[in-house]
């Protein structure tokens, strides 16, 4: 029988363990919020907490560790929280989370997945009126029901209202950063192990839309019947929801759903278009198909039976009269229009990137020493990174005074002298405070390579308040970048009331730029705000925020972002040389207050 073939054994282990890290990092996470509702002490709830950190980061799995014995060389795991994970991973059960899950219901739990409910809360819910849901959560918030309770005001309760349609759409769409390494985990085994000639992503995640629903791919298949059941045995699946000869439709076992299309070979171009969309780009396309007399389905391009094209995308676009259109574009965004005009925008490729613009490392809240950032860079073909830690006020953070930045300073000069392929920049990810003034005094900025500038406190200004806020900051002659804009945090945080097109005005006026945070939870700024900047004369930049050194993948997340902003390289700070950048970040400061 063929699923017994060696080669395929191999490939269910690998797929069993990617699904396991995440699986174990889940039941860490339940297991600290539960000590938290206990009130247990604070060094254990976070012990969980890190040790679930640091599996999410690990580049390897679990099982592989257990089997080789290397489970206490992830941070933070010492030999109880070891043992732990090899029960999980061994046995599919931890005893210790079942007996937990005995005194505190995980009904409870669950509800602090909603943004404005902590565990005070939680509990105070559980205690009055033993809810079980969200649905009877929304219920009794919109009958006015909580804030009859203790500590619990009219404003929280509209908070915690906020927070079910907050979480329901972060159901709903989960952030892509979460979902694409498991799409293309699935791809690469569907092309090796599954009798498919060609396969590629369809769907809102090739468009790199910042959330995804589900997952579509496309495929063809040389045996429809034996693509459908190493498919659906895939121990990642749940549960298959169809299978027939065109689509096979699985839930895996945290939720998503991913539909796989088989189609003939000489339509797959015509098919991948249509299914990657946007429904709009669609309709566009086939509306210029019919000007020209043509018909344009998922089967092709046809001029009455005669199919003109269907085999590759770029026949279908060509056979239009159009350039290829990036899968990115395609949102009916004037893509349409620029590739008739011939003015598609060059798009910024993972070969223009030469540096990562926003790292933290162990003098604030990192994980990695310079060393190995910057071998991590070298690895990923950069040849400089930023490393901008917290500033002073951060605590939590681990924010450096002024004297710890002086030691970092010294210490990059010092790498960089022994360094002859990556460099490092001396920078700084310093806090705004609710006035708008920087946590640094101006001559400790003018030390730096790089200033970022971020809002990490008080996001509850009304819009005019947080709005003159960052343009103050943006207005100080030391600051390069603005981080993370908006300060959304993907299914979990809504951006804060900003005026993103004064933003936008007052960075063109100062000479600034604005950051694309490539963060799997943030991607902020979005695409439409990156094209709005790019059209005002606003340089962009990209940081993969990254506190360990995997994170630093997350750069190419952000290049999804500036890529569906339609931006160019030379739209993007990260694609300068190390001399071409500290040369124009040294001058920066000049062009401030000047006409952009």
């Amino acid at each position: 029988m063929w699923l017994t073939q060696p080669f395929f054994g191999n490939m269910l282990v690998r797929m069993v363990a990617a699904l396991r890290n995440e699986e174990v990092s889940r039941v860490f996470r339940a297991i600290a919020d539960i000590l938290e509702i206990k009130g247990e002490s604070r060094f254990r709830i976070n012990a969980y907490r890190r040790a679930a950190q640091a599996i999410d980061n690990l580049p390897d799995h679990l099982e592989d560790r257990v089997r080789e014995n290397r489970l206490l060389t992830i941070p933070g795991i010492g030999k109880d929280l070891a043992a732990k994970i090899t029960e999980l991973v061994t046995t599919g059960k931890l005893a210790y989370f079942q007996t937990l899950q005995s005194e505190i219901p995980m009904s409870l739990v669950q509800l602090m997945d909603i943004p404005g409910i902590g565990p005070r809360i939680a509990q105070l819910l559980y205690e009055e009126y033993q809810i079980s849901g969200i649905d009877e959560l929304e219920r009794l918030a919109r009958a006015q029901q909580l804030r009859r309770l203790p500590g619990i005001k009219k404003k929280t309760e509209e908070n915690i209202l906020r927070g079910i349609e907050l979480f329901r759409g972060g159901l709903a769409r989960r952030p892509l950063g979460r979902v694409l390494p498991v799409a293309l985990r699935l791809v690469d085994y569907l092309r090796e192990y599954a009798f498919l000639d060609r396969v590629s992503l369809a769907g809102s995640i090739r468009r790199n839309r910042d959330t995804v629903k589900d997952v579509d791919i496309l495929g063809v298949s040389a045996d429809p019947d034996r693509t459908a059941e190493a498919f659906t045995s895939l121990p990642e699946v749940a549960e298959t929801l169809g299978s027939g000869q065109t689509r096979i439709s699985v839930r895996l076992h945290f939720g998503l759903q991913v539909d796989l299309r088989l189609v003939k070979n000489d339509t797959f171009g015509a098919a991948l278009c249509y299914f990657t969309g946007s429904k709009e780009h669609n309709v566009r396309l086939r509306e210029l198909a019919i000007k020209k007399g043509f018909k344009l389905n998922e089967y092709g391009l046809f001029r009455q039976d005669e199919r003109l094209a269907g085999g590759s995308e770029h026949d279908v676009y060509q056979a239009l009269g159009l350039p290829f259109i990036p899968p990115e574009l395609r949102e009916n965004r004037g893509e349409i229009e620029a590739a008739l005009t011939g003015d598609l925008p060059r798009l910024v490729t993972r070969e223009d990137l030469k540096g990562d613009l926003h790292v933290h490392s162990v003098f604030s809240d990192g994980h990695d020493d310079l060393e190995q950032i910057a071998r991590q860079a070298k690895e990923l073909g950069l040849e400089w990174v930023g490393i901008c830690d917290h500033s002073a006020s951060l605590r939590i953070a681990g924010g450096l005074s002024v004297e710890r930045l002086l030691q970092k300073l010294r210490a990059i000069r010092e790498f960089n002298d022994r360094s002859p392929d990556v460099k490092l920049l001396c920078g700084a990810e310093v806090d705004i405070d609710r006035h708008g003034n920087l946590d640094y005094p101006d001559e400790v900025l003018a030390k730096l390579d790089l200033v970022v500038a971020a809002v990490h406190t008080v996001f509850k200004l009304d819009q005019s308040h947080m709005t003159s806020r960052i343009v103050r900051a943006l207005q100080n002659p030391y600051v390069h970048i603005l981080a993370h804009p908006t300060g959304r945090l993907l299914g979990e945080r809504e951006p804060y009331l900003v005026d993103v097109p004064v933003i936008i005005k007052e960075a063109a006026r100062h000479a600034k730029c604005l950051e694309i945070n490539g963060s799997a939870r943030r991607l902020d700024l979005n695409d439409v705000n990156c094209k709005a900047a790019k059209d005002s004369g606003v340089m962009l930049s990209i940081g993969s925020d990254a506190h360990r050194v995997e994170q630093m993948q997350d750069l190419f997340l952000g290049l999804s972002v500036a890529r569906r902003g339609w931006l160019e390289a030379r739209n993007v700070l990260n694609t300068m040389s190390y001399g071409e950048l500290t040369r124009y970040l040294k001058g920066s400061s000049m062009q401030a207050d000047q006409p952009h």
